[in-house]
């Protein structure tokens, strides 16, 4: 089980509430329980088609061209999803530096410890040039000797946003002739903008979260406390075929705060159930937030969750082509303040933003965010979470994801109709 750094941001508040552990022990098959709650479910995922080698090398050049166009001779990457985004290598980091370097021009090459090649090499989809060092040598003057050999003499080396402090130290000594600068227009300039093939496997992960809620949600009994439902949540989503799962599940009072409390949780009858799950499908997320209502809602309640259905709607409506990314989170928050919740950031009221860029990462860039002007684009993945939160009572947060396309936004899934039929469906 492996997760991202959105899933340890949730793990903090997850574990407090008896969550995420117990939901990700299920999903891995740990624990005596994990067949029984994913009765009658199967996998679903056999019909996704993997990025192809021809993808990823279309990737490379695409990166090479941003990177002649802003002057920086090579691009460094450690591993992550960026890696596996260009290169298809699935590795991971330790004190020993395993790195891909992206020329401006030629091929790619691994610098990696020698005892590492040969499994380094089994994960390669391309590419054959792999500088093996020895614990007593500097991988660092590996990576120089690749830049020599690609004819760079000097210029820019950019790095990706999460290589570690001591690369970078290691790179200044190792080609003092290069100066040190981010590569992050460079991943983003690619990584931002999803492919048809990407979309389709968010589809699917997607798809495997959504059936995941239907069936806990007609699983639900009093008396359950997080773990319990999170561990619902995970086999569910195992059982369906996706990988990399987390969930979160907060109950009553807990709703209100959107990573949860440490305070005991239990369902009961009127119970407001908050989740917010996901998982992957080759790599690529899915993210959906669900609020119920355990029995009959108040008026208060229902007020508050079809307040926040709205919300989602004005961000759809206001996603078009050419609009900065920002304006959405504006419009959402311009909607509940004049219904007197916020203002601003304030609760009660929307107290994060209304969305995040999606994609290999939980959290990508750009973001639903005040201030963000970039402009959306076709390819461009989000969520779209408004939320409500009202301290000491409950919260209510409806997330769904899209996607732009050249004619505006478009669902993976659509939310749902109301507390009546909280799941929604596929777009």
């Amino acid at each position: 089980m492996t997760f991202s750094k959105r899933d340890f941001l949730k793990l903090g508040a997850g574990v407090a509430a008896g969550s995420l552990m117990a939901g990700a022990a299920h999903a891995s098959g740990e624990g005596g329980s994990a067949s029984k709650p994913a009765a009658g479910l199967g996998p679903i995922t056999g019909d996704v088609k993997p990025i192809t080698v021809e993808e990823r090398q279309a990737r490379v050049a695409r990166a090479q061209g941003l990177m002649a166009a802003q002057g920086i001779s090579a691009v460094l990457i450690e591993p992550g999803p960026a890696m596996l985004y260009f290169t298809g290598i699935s590795w991971w980091r330790s004190e020993r530096l395993t790195a891909v370097v992206i020329p401006v021009r030629g091929d790619i090459a691994v610098v990696t410890p020698y005892f590492e090649e040969p499994s380094v090499r089994e994960s390669m989809t391309f590419g054959d040039d792999v500088r093996p060092w020895h614990e007593h040598e500097s991988p660092f003057e590996r990576v120089a000797g690749i830049l020599k050999d690609r004819g760079l003499a000097g210029g820019k080396i950019g790095f990706e946003d999460t290589v570690r402090y001591f690369v970078v130290e290691g790179m200044k000594a190792a080609a003092p002739g290069f100066e040190i600068v981010s590569a992050l227009q460079v991943t983003l300039g690619c990584r931002m903008y999803k492919s048809a093939a990407e979309i389709a496997l968010m589809k699917k992960a997607n798809e495997v979260t959504l059936k995941a809620y239907e069936h806990v949600w007609g699983t639900l009994q009093v008396g359950m406390t997080p773990s319990d439902i999170t561990a619902l949540m995970g086999s569910a989503q195992a059982a369906l075929g996706g990988g990399s799962i987390w969930n979160m599940a907060l109950l009553n009072e807990a709703s209100a705060y959107p990573h949860g409390t440490s305070q005991p949780q239990e369902l009961r009858e009127g119970s407001v159930v908050l989740m917010d799950c996901g998982c992957a499908v080759e790599g690529y997320q899915s993210d959906i937030s669900r609020t119920f209502v355990f029995g009959e809602p108040t008026k208060r309640q229902r007020e508050v969750w079809n307040t926040v259905r709205r919300g989602q709607e004005i961000a759809f409506e206001t996603a078009a082509i050419g609009t900065p990314a920002g304006e959405v989170d504006d419009a959402v928050r311009a909607y509940y303040a004049s219904l007197g919740y916020g203002p601003g950031y304030q609760t009660p009221g929307l107290s994060h933003r209304t969305g995040h860029g999606i994609g290999m990462k939980g959290h990508e860039s750009v973001n639903f965010v005040h201030g963000e002007k970039t402009p959306l684009a076709a390819g461009m993945c989000f969520s779209n979470e408004p939320g409500i939160y009202i301290f000491d009572e409950f919260g209510v947060r409806l997330e769904d994801c899209l996607y732009m396309t050249e004619s505006g936004p478009a669902w993976f899934t659509v939310p749902p109709e109301s507390l009546e039929k909280p799941i929604g469906k596929m777009g």
